[in-house]
């Protein structure tokens, strides 16, 4: 069985606050694009996992969790083709790891309803639930609780990931986080207003409570956008925790425009378009 694992990014990323917890409540609407991972599952007599055009694992891959926890002691084999840029705020590891429950569920026969397979991937990661509810989503809580919305109309991107890392990045992003960065989920309420109301997505909405602090740990992030603006973005926003950018285009054609200007001054530019629930669940 063949699966295919959907990129993100976020049109709201809002922080609310530090929960008792540890953990941060947030308020974020997630959208699913068509930059996909593939994962393959067969039958096995024991848990194998072989990983394509991408780094090795190791026994704590998401992946591997995901399987260990339906499996219950049972094999398969598992084959990831990675296409998704690794640590880059575009939620790979957490849809590769989404498939692998779908894939499983399905490939074995296991009955397990929505709302437990649910419950399992919240274990595994806070972006993980989304990426079983795919399209447009509403998500609170730790972010794990997740509600899905209208499909968003068609948009086209392009995104620029550069070689930038930051150890323990998104516990570091939180650490930067400062309570003055804390807002109430307003951007969040009038972005899906919108959406509801009149179909569309407002540019003027969207909003991450890491890009300050991202530009702030990665001064080198600036080049990278300027480097969107001069090639002809109206705007540049962070994916998710970062780095990765991305900005709207108008068309498919004026994506390609701006990724082509990219490439000319020699970076590494990717373009993509959202993709509804039921192409990202591969219906």
């Amino acid at each position: 069985m063949l699966v295919r694992a959907p990129a993100k990014i976020n049109w709201t990323l809002e922080v609310l606050g530090r929960r008792p917890d540890g953990y941060h409540e947030v308020a974020t609407v997630l959208q699913t694009i068509a930059l996909w991972d593939e994962l393959e599952v067969e039958p096995a007599a024991t848990l194998e996992m072989e990983t394509v055009d991408g780094p090795s694992f190791g026994e704590d891959d998401l992946v591997l969790r995901a399987a260990r926890l339906l499996l219950s002691g049972e094999g398969a084999k598992l084959r990831l083709r990675k296409r998704i840029p690794v640590g880059a705020g575009l939620g790979g590891g957490s849809s590769d790891a989404a498939a692998a429950l779908r894939a499983l569920r399905s490939l074995l026969g296991l009955p397990i309803c929505p709302e437990e397979l649910s419950r399992v991937a919240a274990s595994l990661g806070s972006d993980v639930p989304f990426f079983l509810v795919g399209g447009t989503a509403l998500a609170t809580g730790r972010g794990e609780v997740v509600s899905p919305l209208p499909d968003a109309p068609v948009a086209w991107l392009v995104l620029v990931v550069p070689p930038l890392t930051v150890p323990g990045k998104t516990a570091e992003m939180y650490r930067n986080l400062s309570p003055s960065q804390y807002s109430d989920g307003s951007f969040t309420r009038s972005f899906v207003k919108r959406l509801l109301e009149e179909g569309a997505i407002e540019e003027g909405l969207m909003y991450n409570a890491f890009e300050s602090v991202a530009y702030a740990l990665l001064p080198e992030l600036a080049r990278y956008r300027r480097a969107l603006l001069q090639a002809g973005a109206r705007n540049v926003h962070l994916a998710g925790s970062g780095p990765a950018l991305f900005a709207l285009a108008a068309d498919e054609a004026g994506a390609e425009a701006i990724a082509s200007r990219l490439r000319a001054a020699g970076m590494e530019a990717l373009v993509a378009r959202t993709v509804g629930r039921q192409e990202a669940l591969g219906g």
